[in-house]
């Protein structure tokens, strides 16, 4: 199976995932949060749009995003598959994408749910820091710099992203219960469905997510 949809809330390693299994099947990761960030960065309209919702946790207009996937998809290293990493988030975005894909004469393959409790969401998302000058990333608890508050890079002081703000996080957390948990049903109702557990060491996970596409472990 070459096209998958990783869901679940933020923080819960879809990103890390879908990398190396992107990697591994030769395939693009397509992640929206990086693609809307970047554009954020480059002060684009879409950007400057983009960033008033991201900035108070809420979700990105659909067509803003369905607009950027198309693009994305349209690209030749995506005709042999691809890993959509945290789209789609709403009902109408999967059936936004399902009319897409039709065009292009294409179906998801089968969607993994990453399943992590609150708590550790909380830990994971919180304690996130990155260099606003070279744009490296660190983790106060996982991947700490060597000089506290300082990037190991460039020197530069560290930040805490707006979106990654305690208050923000609890209510990124509360709109994908809302927003988003009705999707599980479309996708289970059509038998693309699969949970695994995103908590715990990251091959088990790996393997779980293996497992969940009918890949071999």
């Amino acid at each position: 199976m070459r096209r998958l949809v990783f869901l679940g809330p933020p923080g819960a390693g879809k990103g890390t995932q879908a990398r190396a299994l992107a990697a591994e099947l030769g395939v693009p990761q397509v992640a929206t949060g990086d693609m809307l960030r970047e554009a954020v960065a480059a002060k684009t309209p879409l950007g400057l749009l983009a960033k008033r919702y991201m900035d108070s946790g809420a979700l990105v207009p659909d067509e803003v995003v369905i607009g950027l996937i198309a693009a994305r998809l349209a690209e030749p290293d995506a005709r042999s598959g691809f890993i959509l990493d945290g789209f789609p988030r709403t009902v109408p975005q999967a059936e936004g994408l399902e009319r897409l894909l039709k065009d292009l004469g294409q179906s998801i393959d089968r969607v993994i749910v990453f399943d992590v409790g609150e708590g550790e969401l909380l830990r994971r998302l919180t304690g996130r820091r990155v260099c606003p000058k070279c744009g490296a990333a660190f983790h106060l608890v996982f991947a700490s710099p060597k000089a506290d508050g300082r990037c190991d890079q460039c020197g530069s002081a560290l930040i805490q992203r707006e979106d990654d703000r305690e208050e923000t996080v609890r209510t990124r957390l509360a709109v994908y219960a809302r927003e988003t948990a009705p999707l599980l049903d479309h996708y289970r109702d059509r038998h693309l469905l699969s949970a695994v557990s995103g908590e715990g060491e990251i091959q088990a996970v790996r393997r779980a997510i293996r497992r969940a596409a009918g890949l071999p472990a």
